[in-house]
């Protein structure tokens, strides 16, 4: 594998998602890391940060937003769980991430359980006369697991983080 040389640190990925928000997020933060770690990378979940609850709700939010965006600069690549959240698209604030990475010139991975063009996955809830979603739309067609803004300028797999991790390896082995 192409990792970084011994005089550098490994190269770091910053996992965004929604796993966050589940019940047990710290322990699945640290499952995550483990397996970066077993592909000989270091893994950065999001809740790798020291915040401690301030005065109101906002303040709050803003100190976890301002730690997350500490921890994507850090990272080398972001790998981001796209899997759809509450609803057909992925979580708006991994969407954020990969949006702030790409803007700092990180290389970007996604993964999706279901990599089926936007089209075939929102297909029965589009009226076949008339090409529109159920919101009276259009679903984009690009040929793409997702909108274009996440799925031109990431490399998306099917499967899960490891994939993503098997993927990104396979890359820079081919880069060397």
């Amino acid at each position: 594998m192409n990792e970084k040389t011994a005089t550098n640190p490994r190269i770091k990925i910053y996992m965004a998602g929604f796993e966050v928000f589940r019940t047990d997020a710290a322990e699945t933060g640290i499952r995550m890391k483990r397996l970066c770690d077993d592909y000989g990378f270091e893994g950065i979940f999001p809740l790798d940060k020291d915040i401690k609850p301030q005065p109101s709700k906002q303040e709050t939010a803003k100190a976890i937003f301002e730690g997350n965006v500490r921890l994507v600069n850090k990272a080398d690549v972001v790998i981001a769980n796209l899997n759809p959240f509450r609803g057909a698209e992925p979580d708006s604030g991994t969407v954020f991430e990969c949006g702030l990475a790409y803007g700092l010139g990180k290389k970007l991975y996604g993964f999706v359980s279901d990599r089926r063009t936007m089209a075939e996955r929102l297909g029965p809830d589009t009226d076949p006369a008339t090409g529109l979603y159920k919101d009276g739309m259009t679903v984009e067609d690009f040929g793409h697991p997702l909108n274009l803004m996440l799925s031109v300028p990431m490399t998306i797999v099917e499967g899960a983080l490891e994939d993503a991790l098997k993927r990104l390896s396979l890359d820079l082995r081919s880069s060397s």
